[in-house]
């Protein structure tokens, strides 16, 4: 599988990122129309508490900014240096389906043992992909 293909992958994970902006601004507009803030709030911050079923969204939204740059990276590296085979594309949608579950839970049950969970394992496959990008590499310089 070429490494043009984690272009899918990293549409994934823009459009989970999307999406939780949607539920963010609906989230926000709810709040505005049940008076629980006003508009002014957003043009300083201040003047009110956002409330919990804001806040989550808002602190999710920020997360996806976060780690999954890194994920940007590698699915980029990966392509610039040619990262060959099937194990980068996996490991990259490993990442997205980890993320997928992180932001479910989180916006959902939001049970911290679990999202902690689904976290760690999108670390670990982050991690899997830049040791596959890096050994991809040192291979054809040793060859």
């Amino acid at each position: 599988m070429r490494p043009i293909f984690l272009v899918y992958p990293m549409l994934a994970m823009v459009l989970l990122t999307f999406s939780v902006l949607v539920r963010l601004f609906r989230s926000r507009v709810r709040a505005v129309r049940e008076g629980q803030l006003t508009m002014g709030f957003f043009q300083i911050w201040r003047g009110g508490t956002e409330p919990d079923y804001a806040i989550k969204p808002a602190r999710h939204f920020v997360n996806l900014f976060e780690a999954p740059t890194l994920f940007y990276a590698a699915c980029l590296a990966a392509m610039v240096v040619q990262t060959p085979g099937i194990l980068i594309h996996v490991l990259a949608w490993c990442y997205v389906a980890a993320r997928l579950v992180h932001t479910y839970i989180h916006l959902g049950s939001n049970r911290v043992g679990h999202r902690v969970r689904a976290y760690f394992v999108s670390w670990l496959v982050l991690l899997a992909m830049w040791i596959c990008i890096a050994a991809s590499v040192a291979m054809r310089t040793n060859s």
